[in-house]
């Protein structure tokens, strides 16, 4: 058994459901700290919801745990992630105990397995073997946890983030371990997301009986030609790294239960996933106007979930790339398709940004699982990433 997966299976077997970290981060820890990584717990959040988050950082030009060389102007490489996983759902419905790593037909299942504890098993023993390699780096190496992702994320990276920045901490790259890849480890990476904002409108008009409609006034059939209207407008084309933004409804809630009554209201809950040729604000003034030209009365509360991030290629994509061609012969596909990570957090104090972890046909199944055969190719990549990063830095 490789150290990559028998820590993977150890990671696996800690019952971490949101905002729980399992002792996941514990563990991680006691293998960072003889590498020279000063390790720092920050806890936020409410007695109830408790959030573990762990901050890892070693110096460059450390040989053990006495500094030798360090260098003040060293680049920071971080490798983020979380400990935390969604629930198993139903757990009768698993073919083996969700917490408990199972071996079938070439995969290790267990929750987690893809999203992302695999992941966090490479980025460790990745620097492990590196820094066996070269034990006095140009690097500073870093790793930031949190047990937040899969949840709220409001006492997670972010906190972490808004922490570091108050510290005047310079983050130079970061490899975020979301499963990115299709197939096989490495044939896709993230180099950016779209931005989330959601907004929750209540349409105002006078409640009335059904057979009266003169004496009422529906919320629903006035907010009727607006909903049509706004479907159809072309937020922006997007760009060569986004699709367009979307608009989109995720639920409309009205009436009283009775069928004979109009309502008073209506609520509609929509989302925006929105590229880097919008802002939060421009979409809010265009969505503003549309009610306007309509003139509907109401209230129009909005949720800006995350900004939208891009990393062009340059020397991480460049680190990033090369690595994976080196280990599987794959010419690497950028995308900044899926959901929000908290690659959106961290773009926000480190410039390079990038997602890179196993195949994500799995994550949040039943039986979830990551195939045997992509976990030592993911570490081995990291592992070329430091060593491609800390070549640029000796040249």
């Amino acid at each position: 058994m490789t150290q990559t997966l028998q820590l993977t299976e150890q990671l696996l077997s800690m019952a971490s459901v949101t905002p729980s970290d399992g002792g996941c981060q514990a563990l991680i820890a006691d293998r960072l700290r003889p590498l020279g990584f000063v390790c720092e717990t920050i806890e936020s959040g409410p007695d109830d919801f408790r959030v573990t988050n762990l901050w890892a950082k070693r110096p460059a030009g450390l040989t053990g745990s006495a500094q030798v060389a360090s260098k003040s102007i060293a680049k920071t490489l971080v490798f983020a992630g979380h400990t935390d996983v969604v629930p198993t759902g139903p757990a009768q419905q698993w073919d083996s105990a969700p917490f408990v790593p199972s071996h079938r037909d070439g995969k290790l299942f267990g929750r987690g397995a893809s999203d992302m504890k695999t992941s966090l098993a490479a980025f460790v023993v990745s620097i492990e073997e590196f820094l066996a390699a070269h034990p006095a780096p140009e690097l500073n190496i870093a790793m930031l946890l949190t047990s937040d992702e899969e949840g709220p994320a409001l006492d997670g990276t972010v906190v972490v983030c808004k922490e570091l920045q108050a510290r005047g901490e310079v983050l130079d790259y970061c490899i975020v371990g979301e499963p990115t890849s299709v197939e096989k480890t490495g044939d896709m990476i993230k180099n950016g997301r779209r931005g989330t904002m959601s907004g929750k409108l209540t349409v105002k008009g006078v409640q009335g009986h059904i057979a009266y409609p003169h004496l009422a006034k529906n919320p629903i059939h006035r907010f009727a030609p607006a909903l049509a209207e706004l479907v159809g407008i072309e937020w922006d084309k997007g760009n060569a790294f986004f699709p367009p933004t979307t608009w989109q409804v995720s639920n409309i809630h009205g009436g009283t239960g009775a069928s004979n009554v109009i309502p008073g209201h209506v609520v509609i809950d929509f989302n925006f996933r929105f590229s880097t040729e919008s802002t939060p604000e421009s979409l809010q003034k265009r969505l503003a106007s549309v009610l306007a030209k309509h003139e509907l009365d109401y209230d129009l509360a909005w949720t800006i979930g995350g900004l939208p991030f891009l990393t062009t290629p340059g020397p991480l994509v460049d680190a990033v790339r090369d690595a994976i061609r080196s280990e599987t012969g794959l010419e690497t596909q950028l995308s900044t398709t899926g959901g929000t990570s908290d690659g959106r957090f961290i773009a926000q104090v480190c410039p390079q940004v990038i997602e890179l972890g196993p195949p994500n046909a799995t994550i949040h199944k039943i039986n979830e699982y990551v195939k045997l055969a992509d976990i030592e190719p993911l570490k081995n990549i990291y592992r070329r990433v430091l060593e491609n990063l800390n070549q640029a830095e000796t040249a």
